[in-house]
């Protein structure tokens, strides 16, 4: 595997940095030891074009070519929030904040554009500018979005940007990715159920909650069955209900919470709009009411083709081509990197974190020896982009 010589030098000195971050995991914006050490670690680089606060907590850092005579900047995102888990792994480096866990690999993605970072400002053998993209709150608080809003791609003048994820159980430093629809879009519904409470020895004096949500529960599922087409993709799961407080009373109101994800925006238009049919539909057959309250949150994750056959031909040379997959199916998991896409033309990529537990697990730890292939495609990357 033909990854940078220098950059594997240099794997024990960065596996540290990963290893430290994964003790002290933070959550959503609130990750504050996290930027203080990212920043620490630019600057012993020799980084000093840095910037911090962007999108709240972000850090954005800037490396000058050896020359900018074409005047481009191209933008390399990477994650850095952990998520709320009790982590099960063992590790000695094992998270030492109880309930907070870096079971995404958030703490890796980190530390691979820490060690692309370390490379490029020793070598600078590009013409332009490369932005790094610390990105607070990618785990469903949309850092990206805020990131964005706060002018991340103007300020910077960024004209196209590239981020990476972590997959496990794909081969080591193999990796996947397709043009088009590559994550889908996960929005978050809320839907609040009013019958008429009451005794449960006389249910024909009251209108019970618990059947409405019952029949609400069983119906949405025709959207997927009967409204979309069979080679379409939609998800649509009610993860939490809420109804009564004991055994013998009927509830006056309940609560239903779920997502739903689909990877075209026409889909993603027509399942609000039958939900809300559906739902209060359903609702008013029994007697009751029923509102949704539907929350858009990220967008389908949509990679730019000619940008992703650029990403594709750079992983080739650094795993080889019979580790590449360039059209793999799309997967109905979300990322706040689709708002980023949304503005400039780019491309996300999966690189295989090998035989672990899958993501958001108790047991998952990001792979260290990933960290020079990564470190070294996002090089790569730079080089082809913003040829010296």
């Amino acid at each position: 595997m033909p990854i940078i010589n220098r950059i594997a030098e240099f794997q024990n000195e960065i596996q540290k940095v990963r290893q430290d971050l994964h003790q002290y995991p933070e959550l959503q914006y609130d990750v504050h030891k996290t930027t203080t050490r990212v920043i620490a670690e630019l600057k012993s680089y020799g980084i000093t074009n840095i910037t911090s606060g962007v999108g709240k907590s972000g850090v954005v850092a800037v490396i000058q070519g050896k020359s900018n005579k074409s005047g481009r900047t191209i933008g390399l995102r990477a994650d850095m929030d952990a998520l709320p888990l009790h982590e099960a792994t063992g590790k000695p480096y094992a998270s030492k904040v109880e309930g907070k866990m870096h079971a995404c690999g958030h703490d890796g993605h980190t530390s691979m554009l820490l060690a692309a970072a370390k490379y490029l400002q020793e070598t600078r053998n590009f013409d332009g500018e490369v932005v790094l993209i610390f990105q607070p709150a990618e785990e469903g608080g949309g850092g990206a979005r805020a990131m964005v809003e706060d002018g991340l791609m103007d300020r910077w003048n960024i004209e196209q940007v590239y981020g990476m994820h972590n997959w496990p159980n794909v081969p080591l430093g193999a990796f996947h990715t397709r043009p088009g629809s590559l994550m889908a879009s996960a929005d978050r519904i809320y839907i609040n159920v009013e019958g008429s409470g009451g005794h449960a020895a006389k249910p024909h004096e009251c209108i019970d909650t618990v059947l409405v949500i019952a029949a609400i529960i069983q119906a949405v599922q025709s959207i997927a069955s009967r409204n979309v087409d069979p080679q379409d993709s939609i998800v649509i799961s009610l993860c939490h209900v809420e109804a009564g407080f004991t055994d013998n009373v009927i509830p006056q109101t309940g609560l239903i919470e779920g997502t739903v994800r689909t990877l075209n925006p026409e889909t993603r238009n027509m399942a609000e709009k039958r939900l809300r049919e559906i739902i209060e539909g359903t609702a008013a057959v029994y007697g009751a009411k029923a509102t949704l309250d539907y929350k858009r949150d990220y967008p389908v994750t949509v990679n730019h083709p000619a940008q992703t056959e650029i990403a594709v031909k750079v992983a080739k040379s650094i795993s080889g081509a019979d580790k590449v997959e360039d059209n793999i199916v799309a997967t109905m998991g979300a990322e706040d990197f689709s708002f980023m896409l949304q503005e400039r033309p780019g491309a996300f990529i999966f690189i295989g974190n090998g035989d672990s537990a899958p993501l958001h697990h108790p047991e998952y730890d990001f792979n260290d020896e990933i960290i020079p292939i990564g470190a070294s495609y996002w090089v790569k990357l730079v080089e082809e982009l913003l040829p010296a």
